[in-house]
């Protein structure tokens, strides 16, 4: 399985987490939701999908609304085919949430990742977070280097497009830091509280609810290729 197609299966069993689709609806909020996905057709998807059916993470059931069983009679038509996650796909799903391995601080991966950080533990929110950081801090310690070394060779405007990048990498790493501390200082707050307390009976902060944050800045642009 090539990495993007994994990224891909992962939004699909995350979003039918949430509650059965037909294949346009998916689309559609891969599309709209997961902006990594927006160039994604139909002919990467129903694959896709098809391949989860077969692994029984999901399974394929007619469209049961009103409408549609009456429509298609009269006009031929098949109803649609809704996706629903079965108890497998939900524990697969689980089970890949729970991973913090290299693939998840890569550009892509991070921004399906960071989409379903609703669902995800704290623990496991912080260890992807920290290894984005690291893996960005790594990545502009390159670029700077490799600036260094080949600035006087560079014209006006390539100088430029590599201070851009730069300054990009640094933006999404203040970004991260500020989600960092959110997250310490959420499960700092969890801590302190009175036993028995409803703020640490309360599963905010643990089921992905982020905490406040002061001058946050907005998120990077996951597909900006300038980080790469």
């Amino acid at each position: 399985m090539s990495r993007r197609s994994g990224i891909l299966e992962f939004a699909v069993l995350g979003l039918l987490r949430e509650s059965p689709m037909h294949g346009y609806e998916l689309r559609k909020r891969l599309n709209t939701s997961l902006g990594v996905f927006r160039a994604f057709s139909y002919g990467t998807l129903y694959p896709c999908l098809k391949t989860l059916v077969a692994s029984g993470w999901l399974i394929e059931e007619s469209g049961t609304a009103a409408g549609e069983a009456l429509a298609t009679p009269l006009t031929g038509r098949r109803a649609k085919i809704v996706y629903r996650l079965t108890a497998e796909g939900k524990e697969h799903f689980e089970e890949l949430l729970s991973q913090t391995g290299p693939d998840a601080y890569e550009d892509e991966h991070f921004a399906a990742r960071f989409a379903f950080f609703g669902q995800t533990s704290r623990d496991v929110r912080m260890r992807v977070l920290e290894g984005r950081r690291s893996r960005l801090e790594e990545r502009l310690e390159k670029m700077r280097a490799s600036l260094a070394r080949t600035r006087e060779r560079l014209d006006d405007y390539t100088l430029e497009l590599q201070r851009h990048g730069m300054e990009s990498v640094e933006r999404e790493v203040r970004w991260l830091n500020e989600l960092i501390e959110s997250e310490r200082a959420g499960r700092d707050q969890q801590r302190s509280a009175p036993e028995g307390s409803a703020q640490q009976n309360s599963t905010s902060g643990e089921s992905g609810v982020l905490p406040r944050r002061r001058g946050s800045t907005p998120p990077p642009d996951a597909s900006d290729d300038t980080t790469k």
